[in-house]
């Protein structure tokens, strides 16, 4: 069984602090799933003109609401042109964008070597947000061999652009020692940098430097008071800090109360960690009635976003259940009437709702590529005399890649006419979620 641990970073890589490259990156451009036709923009229609008169700066902006569906139906489609549009006249910002859809299969099909290209020719522009996700990349080591020196250069470059996310890698590099000599006190002013700058991941690391006494004499009270800065600002990971504190009396006295409450808003806010360490205070009662159904239901969300010791603790649990006759396990994922794991439970199937959505629409738009260039084969073709004899030949070929197009036009409308069935799924969920997002949930 897999007792309590500490986890301050997201689930991709084990590190001990947060790192922005870690769990989602946020986008430059927000992605929204929602499909309907929203009011008309003025600032969409006044883009128009500039775009098509080839303003790439427009036209960028242009390919911004499409994908968010500002003041025009989303259309990932529409964007990727625009994009191109505005990279092929080598606007930074374009290019970053179009390497991070390749990246992250929106509106475009995954592809890191793509990404990556794209990345270096916005970062060798000096664009902040593409010498970010290089240094990501070199992390990672996602297309490229992993090279911490490598990433901390990139990280470098985009932090002396005062970017707060790469502030807060150039901190946690010093504080890991990764590509650079280990400096406490180098980490500190980083990730004071980064904070100043509004990174609540910083501040999330600086509470944990204070909390072990790293580069400073260690201080409960400091540790807090940049823990409570940070869940102030959203941040799903101080809340957990929080919350595994007073469960197990780190600088304060146990409070499982308090630990459940802010365990609570970590879960809800999307923490695998917190999921894990409620499903633990359910399964020994700790300050709420031992619950093996809800237990198991959270250490299965935890599990569902790749935590390991949600993982093992199902695991194990699930065959302590079986051994004892229980079939609890064998359930699937069966809600748990209880408004505040419902509400953990909802907030799960959107996130999930809406990256198959955008899983969808973009293989959709992957089909419609693949039928255009099959209905198109012959034309397409690389024949270098137009006689009559290679006419016959690219109408024979039209003919047949258009019967062979049918195929992916069908898996494109059927694409989307499921996505159009997430979305009101999706629909019904946030409006259930946002009615209930006020209602405090009851006290354990």
């Amino acid at each position: 069984m897999s007792i309590p641990t500490r986890v301050t970073a997201a689930a991709v890589f084990v590190f001990a602090l947060v790192s922005t490259t870690q769990g989602q990156v946020q986008a430059p451009v927000q992605v929204s799933t929602q499909a309907q036709v929203p009011p008309a923009d003025n600032d969409f229609n006044a883009l128009r003109g500039p775009a098509a008169a080839g303003d790439a700066q427009a036209q960028f902006a242009l390919g911004n609401d499409y994908i968010d569906g500002r003041g025009v139906a989303q259309d990932y489609g529409q964007a990727v042109i625009w994009y191109r549009k505005s990279a092929a006249q080598g606007y930074a910002p374009a290019l970053n964008q179009l390497g991070y859809m390749q990246e992250n299969k929106i509106g475009l099909p995954r592809d890191y070597k793509r990404a990556l290209y794209y990345y270096r020719l916005a970062a060798n522009k000096g664009n902040a947000l593409a010498e970010y996700h290089l240094g990501a990349m070199y992390q990672s080591g996602l297309q490229v061999r992993r090279d911490y020196k490598q990433a901390f250069e990139w990280y470098r470059k985009a932090a002396d652009q005062n970017l707060a996310d790469a502030e807060n890698e150039v901190g946690y590099f010093y504080q890991c020692g990764w590509g650079v000599k280990r400096d406490y006190a180098q980490a500190l002013d980083w990730y004071r940098r980064a904070a100043s700058h509004g990174s609540s991941n910083a501040e999330t690391n600086l509470g944990f430097m204070a909390e072990k006494g790293w580069g400073q004499p260690q201080s409960y009270d400091q540790a807090f008071s940049w823990y409570y800065k940070a869940a102030e600002h959203g941040n799903a990971e101080a809340m957990e800090n929080i919350g595994y504190n007073f469960q197990n009396g780190v600088g304060v006295e146990i409070d499982y109360a308090k630990a459940w409450s802010w365990l609570y808003k970590a879960a809800a806010s999307g923490s695998a960690t917190a999921e894990n360490q409620l499903g633990w205070m359910y399964q020994y009662g700790e300050g709420v009635p031992a619950d093996n159904a809800i237990a198991v239901a959270l250490y299965r969300l935890s599990a569902d976003q790749g935590n390991t010791s949600g993982d093992d603790n199902l695991r194990d649990l699930c065959v302590d259940l079986y051994q004892s006759g229980s079939k609890l396990c064998h359930s699937g994922n069966a809600t748990v009437s209880y408004p505040a794991i419902e509400m953990i439970q909802r907030r799960a199937q959107i996130r999930d709702l809406r990256a198959q959505i955008i899983g969808l629409e973009t293989d959709a738009l992957k089909d419609d590529i693949s039928a255009d260039d099959l209905a198109n084969m012959g034309k397409n073709g690389k024949a270098k005399k137009k006689n009559g004899i290679t006419k016959s030949i690219t109408k024979v070929m039209d003919g047949v890649g258009t019967a062979l197009s049918v195929t992916p036009r069908v898996d494109a409308a059927n694409r989307r006419e499921q996505a159009a069935r997430l979305r009101e799924e999706l629909a019904q969920l946030e409006s259930l979620d946002q009615s209930s997002a006020n209602v405090p949930p009851p006290a354990p």
